[in-house]
Formats: C-alpha cells, sequence, structure tokens
C-alpha cells in the first residue's frame, strides 16, 4: 500500500469527535487502567469525551514489581500514598478522570489449597455491598458506556472477578429506581464491553510480525502458552484459561500510544519500564496491531458489527439517521 494511501486509511480510522459523550471504567487496582484500555481512553480524552476510571481498590496489597525503582524505604512505610500518587499522574497522563470507590485490595491468594481472602476486603464482601458505590458512581456521572473485564477478570485475580461482578450489576441495575435506593436518580447505561487487551490474535500477529523482520521474538512463549491452553481448554493452569469472547470492536489508537506508555512509567511500583510490556517497538504495533481491543456484551441502543467506535449507535447523526 502506498504511504498516501496508507495515511489516509489511518485518519478515517481515527476516533471521531465525542463531544458530549461520557465512557467509564471499571479497574480493580491502580496501574489495571493504564495497561489495559490507556491509549484508547486518550483517543476518546483528546476527542472531546469525557472519560472517567473507576479504581476499586487502592492496591494495597501490591508489592514492588519493577527491579529498576531505586530507594523503597517510603513504600514500607506508606505504599497506599505512593499508589495514589501514581495514579494521580497516570491520569494526567490519559487526560482522564478519576474516581476512588475506596475498597480494600483482596491480595492475589498463592498456595495448594488457596487461603482464605483477608477478612474485609473486596472481594469477600457482599455484592450488593461492593456494587453500591459504582451505581452512585453511574447515576452521578452517567455514562453513556461502561467498560471492565470478562467473567474471569481477564485473568483470575478476586479482585479483578469482583470488579467484573460489580460492572455488570451496574449496568443491569442502575437504571432501576427501585435498586440501590438513596445512590441517586436512575441512569441507563447504554452499552456494556469487556475489555480484551491481552486478545491472543495481537500477540500472533506481533510474534509473526517479529519473526517476518527476521528478529527473534519476545512473543514466542506467550505464543506457545496459547497453543497449550487452547488444546487442554480446562482450568488446569492456576485459574488461567481463555475465554470464547470474540472482538467486536476496535478502537485505532496509533496516535495515543505515548500517552499509554506515560501512564504506564507513572505506575513506577508495578511496571518495569524495560519489561513485557515495552517489548514491541510502538513504531511495530502501529504497522501491526494499531488497535485496542473490545468485545460488546449489550446494547440498549442500534449498532452494526464490527464496530470502530465504542459510541457507535449513540451519536445524534446515527439516531437522526443522517
Amino acid at each position: 500500500m502506498p504511504p498516501e494511501q496508507s495515511h489516509a486509511v489511518d485518519e478515517a480510522s481515527k476516533v471521531p469527535e465525542s463531544s458530549g459523550l461520557r465512557l467509564l471504567a471499571v479497574h480493580a487496582h491502580p496501574d489495571d487502567e493504564s495497561s489495559k484500555g490507556a491509549a484508547m481512553m486518550a483517543a476518546y480524552s483528546a476527542a472531546g469525551a469525557e472519560v472517567m476510571v473507576a479504581t476499586c481498590t487502592g492496591g494495597e496489597a501490591g508489592s514492588l514489581l519493577n527491579p529498576h525503582y531505586g530507594d523503597d524505604i517510603r513504600l514500607h512505610r506508606d505504599l497506599t500514598s505512593v499508589r495514589r500518587a501514581e495514579m494521580e499522574e497516570a491520569g494526567a497522563a490519559l487526560g482522564i478522570e478519576h474516581r476512588w470507590l475506596g475498597f480494600v485490595d483482596s491480595g492475589l491468594p498463592e498456595g495448594d489449597p488457596l487461603p482464605e481472602l483477608p477478612f474485609g476486603t473486596f472481594a469477600t464482601l457482599p455484592l450488593e455491598q461492593t456494587a453500591a458505590p459504582l451505581v452512585r458512581l453511574v447515576r452521578s456521572f452517567r455514562p453513556h458506556v461502561i467498560i471492565s473485564y470478562d467473567e474471569i477478570g481477564g485473568y483470575p485475580h478476586p479482585d479483578h472477578i469482583r470488579s467484573h461482578e460489580i460492572t455488570v450489576a451496574a449496568y443491569q441495575d442502575a437504571g432501576d429506581p427501585e435498586k440501590y435506593p438513596g445512590t441517586g436518580e436512575r441512569w441507563e447505561i447504554s452499552k456494556l464491553y469487556y475489555d480484551r487487551a491481552f486478545n491472543p490474535d495481537k500477540y500472533r500477529a506481533l510474534h509473526q510480525a517479529f519473526i517476518e523482520s527476521g528478529e527473534d521474538s519476545p512473543y514466542a512463549d506467550r505464543i506457545a502458552w496459547y497453543q497449550r491452553m487452547l488444546e487442554n481448554d480446562d482450568d488446569s493452569s492456576g485459574g488461567f484459561r481463555l475465554t470464547k469472547h470474540e472482538v467486536t470492536t476496535q478502537i485505532h489508537v496509533a496516535d495515543f500510544l505515548e500517552n499509554r506508555d506515560a501512564a504506564l512509567r507513572a505506575h513506577r511500583t508495578q511496571i518495569d519500564p524495560e519489561g513485557h510490556f515495552f517489548m514491541a517497538p510502538n513504531d511495530l504495533i502501529r504497522t501491526t496491531w494499531p488497535w485496542e481491543d473490545y468485545v460488546l456484551i449489550d446494547s440498549r441502543v442500534e449498532t452494526k458489527l464490527p464496530e470502530t467506535d465504542l459510541f457507535a449507535g449513540l451519536r445524534s447523526d446515527e439516531r437522526h439517521g443522517s
């Protein structure tokens, strides 16, 4: 494809002007928003949409995952405040609004059998209790679109699974005036999406691009793991499995990969700047897989699949048939 034609295709694929539209992404911990959908949120924010992240917990049970962090004295004194500051910096890099839902990180249990989660943490509380603050936020912010993880949380962290559950509950019930009394006037969300940040097709494409360029692929182990999971098709890998959801919606984010990188690097306690999130150069991503991927689970407005816009069916020109 000639460069001029390629450029024209890219221009046509960009997120359209989105003033007056609102999107809410629900995440379990600070840093999840930067590793899942960050460039998409930056793109819509730049296009005029109001974009908000709701973070369910403070990430208190996290640990230092970046070997290049340096002096960690403050982390031992007050990890929670460090992670809050990181979240503020990441939000600024993406141009989004942010709210904490105020729950305590459940941690990722390990062992066989798995230990019980700490009392009073996010995933141990009743579903209605954990969904109520999200419903209150939905009724205040009034998003047209809400996004979170699939039924296994993207991966089986108990807080990710609970984030999925409260998002579905908010989508189903925030529009019902009989549900969640005292949390504001009803608001019916129009579309529910699951994030597909770790879409196997994306990593297969990047893997192949490395091979075709004559380089060793950093994704070889990941591709082999995907293949094993497809062959086994069970729950035998520590709870990890591949969901059956097919991508319905791809958002062109080529111009916002650097915003994503800045947001990731803001989470210095969690993200290694030389780690797996940065294995593929942005120029390679732009030419190989310049999208972030989503699954439309339910829509209360008419839309046509596949989509290139999370607000498809919600824009005034579409609603009026012009």
